[in-house]
């Protein structure tokens, strides 16, 4: 069995403080196998922001997968931003931009969906696209092959299809019949959990979709501070969404999402 602790748009630089301390109490006491930042670590990439998103870090249990977000890219300083884009990220959080993770029950894979010449939409280019592909689908079965992004492969009713990250349907296709089992992302700062099949109707594919809220972001779009525990004992998976209650200063369970894989097809149980 294996935890994975799922954190996202944390925007240092225009936070909540009084998450900060107990969300990081919180992921210690899960002892989470890894932790997976898909995003958005601060508001406006400025070098204070970083190192307060680096401090934070710290105080989390690893191993870590950390992917940047478009807040992450220099917005006003046009030579960062152009010439040197993510610098300043590289420097304080890591120069791996898509990093990978394996042990014998998972295998995590960091996919950089950032774009120097757009401010909210994310991408997924061709070569990406091949190495996913290549990188995920030889892992054997029973195996949670698990995709991390900024940009969401699926949002909550409502929300304009613009969002989803560019190319979501190509990778979709490309990994059907080898995974991956579980797509988490963020950018919206709302959060869902659910399956790749209520919007992707692609022979072979069949996938968990779990985007995280903000987990210390003062910008909640409605909804509180949270952030997801997965429980993976393959080939079941257990989703649960924890946020942030502001009368007794804690983050604690809110639901419990239980999935099964059998035939090939995640199913909610």
């Amino acid at each position: 069995m294996r935890t994975v602790v799922h954190l996202s748009d944390l925007h240092f630089g225009r936070i909540n403080h009084a998450t900060v301390r107990p969300l990081a109490a919180f992921v210690n006491e899960a002892q989470p196998d890894l932790v997976a930042v898909s995003g958005d670590l601060t508001q406006r990439a400025r070098v204070e922001e970083f190192l307060e998103a680096r401090e934070f870090l710290d105080s989390l249990p690893f191993p870590q997968i950390v992917v940047p977000g478009n807040h992450d890219l220099a917005l006003y300083n046009p030579v960062e931003r152009f010439l040197r884009p993510l610098h300043t990220y590289r420097r304080y959080i890591s120069e791996n931009l898509e990093p990978v993770y394996a042990d014998e029950e998972l295998a995590v894979m960091g996919i950089n969906t950032v774009r120097i010449l757009t401010i909210q939409k994310g991408r997924i280019n061709m070569s990406q696209v091949a190495r996913i592909e290549k990188w995920l689908c030889p892992f054997r079965e029973g195996t949670a092959k698990i995709l991390i992004t900024h940009h969401p492969f699926d949002l909550p009713e409502g929300a304009s299809p613009r969002r989803i990250v560019g190319r979501a349907r190509e990778v979709m296709r490309r990994l059907a019949g080898c995974g991956a089992d579980v797509f988490l992302s963020g950018h919206l700062h709302l959060g869902l959990i659910g399956l790749s099949t209520v919007r992707y109707e692609i022979e072979g594919l069949s996938s968990l979709i779990v985007q995280a809220g903000t987990a210390t972001s003062t910008r909640g779009r409605g909804e509180v501070n949270s952030f997801n525990i997965l429980r993976i004992d393959y080939p079941e998976i257990e989703v649960a969404q924890i946020n942030w209650d502001s009368e007794s200063g804690v983050y604690a369970p809110a639901s419990k999402t239980r999935f099964r894989r059998s035939q090939g097809m995640w199913r909610v149980i």
